[in-house]
């Protein structure tokens, strides 16, 4: 049974000094770079993951269904799977292949699998891009929710066809012999159908995704950008630049799809001279500055003396799960370098400090009280409520000078809830405190079986997911699969987009401070 008692918070206090105030310092030499001698249990927990995944993947099909039980049953396993899921499965094969934890041939078969498996699938004709449900038994696209009923409404998204489109990436640089089949499914894929060139212009901004029928939505926004039948648009866009979908626009960019002059479009912050934008979580700081032509307000919100770029609810994986396939800290010396580290370590201060949960590392995951759930940190944060990181959800009113007042500060917070997976995101940039804070949390709670970490702890009650879900075990893989693999998924990404994103990342500026 899980631990349910607070002494384990109180046997990690002393992180709160030596580790977490060395995690800047122990990734400022390489700025990214893996640990030099990966702590031991990195190839343990490599294996019991791919074990996990394994268990994912339907056979007859190679999909990777959305989620299985703990104890890695076929019983246990979903009966619906999406883009980002296949995609998952796709580069933790290439990943378990250069660990060593897949034979070579085997996993040539297996990617081969899934490849023909992908070019079965129903997909939207004129975009290329694909549905957000299937069912993994036999590919087919789901017009309803196995378990509830529900009906399912036939919706294409941007960032899960990203996910796809860059594991398909993976696979055609890593395995010369399905280069072709791979690229041809990629390059059918075209992330211009989601480029709205009037929103935020010069760079415009994605659309969330669109639907092809009549979704019966008040905010669906009726067109098509790039000619043809119409289709209804989300009414939001992804505005925030720090936030997971990014790899669709960086897809775009890199396929000449999208002019180069996006990457400036979604925000760091909104501008700090107008009450228009007191929704958002702060008053950012910052100053405009122009590149190739285009202005950007760089700005960055407070938090505890420091100053990072948001993500837009506060999470682990909106911030760093891009990085696991794009080397944005060795392109971006004066932005990405420096706020990936200084992002962990404002998760390893409010788990740790702010919050004295005694572990730290939050993001959306399977909730321990059931669900799906976003976690995070309120104040890293763009969104004015944020993602919260207990289940309670206790959240940060902070003031926006000048346009509101905020509220007194919590005094305490809930039930926290952990995810294993943010721990993994962080390895690159805070080795130590991440592998500390993984074994603190293996050694508390019942929270690992032969399938790895489960996907949440709720650290003060104790209870702990019974699921895992193959987006955050995906993640967990690609992480593993860097730093034990030499950066295997990074380099066949970087490779692919170095030429368009690279002297993008280089010029830019972020208004951070450690």
């Amino acid at each position: 049974m899980p631990t349910p008692l607070t002494s384990p918070m109180h046997r990690r206090t002393f992180l709160t000094g030596s580790l977490a105030a060395g995690a800047l310092a122990t990734a400022a030499p390489g700025a990214g770079a893996a640990p030099r001698r990966p702590a031991p249990e990195l190839r343990t927990w490599a294996q019991q993951t791919w074990r996990c995944l394994d268990a994912l993947t339907v056979p007859a099909t190679g999909l990777a269904a959305d989620d299985i039980g703990a104890d890695l049953s076929t019983a246990s396993r979903g009966h619906q799977t999406s883009p980002t899921n296949i995609g998952c499965g796709l580069w933790s094969t290439v990943a378990a292949r250069e660990l060593g934890l897949l034979a070579r041939g085997e996993a040539k078969r297996r990617l081969a699998r899934t490849l023909q498996s992908i070019a079965g699938l129903e997909r939207h004709e004129q975009s290329g891009m694909y549905y957000n449900w299937y069912d993994p038994a036999d590919g087919r696209k789901l017009t309803e929710f196995p378990t509830s009923g529900e009906v399912v409404k036939p919706f294409l998204s941007s960032v899960d066809n990203g996910w796809l489109a860059a594991a398909l990436l993976v696979v055609e640089r890593a395995e010369p012999s399905l280069r072709r089949q791979a690229r041809d499914l990629r390059c059918r894929m075209d992330f211009g159908f989601y480029w709205d060139a009037a929103e935020n212009a010069p760079g415009g901004q994605l659309r969330g995704g669109f639907w092809d029928v009549d979704p019966d939505e008040d905010a669906a926004v009726v067109g098509n950008y790039r000619g043809g039948d119409p289709v209804w648009y989300t009414g939001h866009h992804y505005g925030a630049f720090n936030t997971e979908p990014r790899v669709a626009s960086y897809l775009g960019i890199a396929a000449g799809q999208i002019p180069p002059e996006h990457y400036w479009g979604p925000v760091r912050t909104f501008p700090d001279d107008s009450c228009d934008y007191s929704w958002t979580e702060t008053k950012p700081q910052g100053s405009w500055r122009t590149y190739g032509g285009v202005r950007v307000f760089e700005g960055a919100l407070p938090y505890r003396g420091k100053l990072v770029v948001p993500t837009w609810g506060g999470s682990m994986f909106e911030a760093l799960m891009v990085p696991l396939l794009v080397p944005e800290d060795e392109w971006g010396p004066r932005s990405w370098r420096r706020n990936h580290p200084l992002y962990v370590q404002c998760q390893i201060e409010h788990g740790m400090q702010e919050a004295g949960y005694g572990y730290w590392g939050f993001s959306p995951s399977n909730d321990p009280a059931g669900g799906y759930r976003e976690y995070g940190v309120d104040q890293l944060g763009l969104d004015g409520p944020g993602y919260t990181s207990d289940e309670e959800r206790t959240t940060v009113d902070q003031a926006f000078e000048g346009c509101r007042p905020g509220s007194p500060a919590p005094t305490s917070y809930g039930d926290g809830v952990v995810t294993p997976h943010a721990s993994f995101l962080a390895l690159r940039y805070a080795p130590d405190q991440a592998v500390q804070n993984l074994r603190n949390l293996a050694a508390d709670f019942d929270c690992t079986t032969d399938g790895g970490f489960l996907d949440a702890i709720a650290v003060r009650s104790g209870r702990v997911s019974d699921r895992f879900l193959a987006l955050d075990q995906g993640m967990v893989m690609a992480s593993l699969g860097n730093a034990l693999g030499g950066d295997v998924l990074r380099r066949h990404v970087g490779a692919e987009f170095s030429r368009t994103l690279r002297p993008l990342m280089q010029q830019e500026v972020f208004a951070t401070r450690g």
